[in-house]
């Protein structure tokens, strides 16, 4: 009856119509995106698998990925050094005592870090370092990579 109602029966069917369409438009949706994800998540595994180890790039998104949790929980995330090589991550530079092991734990929690090795210099205060007296701005990645690692030429 609520559908063959002669006043307002028709306008109730469009109604129903419309929302039956709009959920498949949502479904579809949905399961395209999903498709999509599986499928690059699938070819990332392949390359990785035919490579036998991650490629460069995957280094840089792994170097991209720590800088953003290092500005997470560090007041001079610039002064840290960053230095992905297959899953290890090398930090170095001068940071605060009370910072140092909250940022340790941040960077091994990330996702692709095996692990984390650290030859960063702790200091109770900022006192006279220039790197922990507060950042001028982003540095660039040619910048930051100016001042590598010496010893490690491998």
């Amino acid at each position: 009856m609520y559908l063959l109602d002669p006043d307002r029966g028709r306008r109730r069917r469009a109604l129903v119509r419309d929302k039956a369409v709009h959920l498949a438009h949502i479904a579809s949706n949905r399961l395209g995106a999903r498709s999509r994800d599986l499928r690059n998540r699938a070819q990332g595994v392949a390359a990785r698998v035919l490579t036998g180890e991650p490629s460069s790039s995957a280094d840089d998104v792994l170097e991209a990925r720590v800088r953003s949790e290092i500005g997470h929980v560090t007041r001079n995330p610039g002064a840290i050094q960053v230095l992905p090589r297959r899953g290890r991550v090398t930090l170095a530079g001068p940071v605060l005592l009370s910072e140092k092991a909250g940022l340790i734990a941040r960077v091994e929690g990330i996702p692709g870090v095996e692990a984390v090795e650290d030859r960063l210099e702790p200091h109770d205060s900022p006192g006279d370092i220039p790197a922990l007296q507060g950042a001028k701005g982003p540095r660039s990645k040619a910048e930051r990579g100016a001042g590598r690692f010496e010893s490690d030429n491998a």
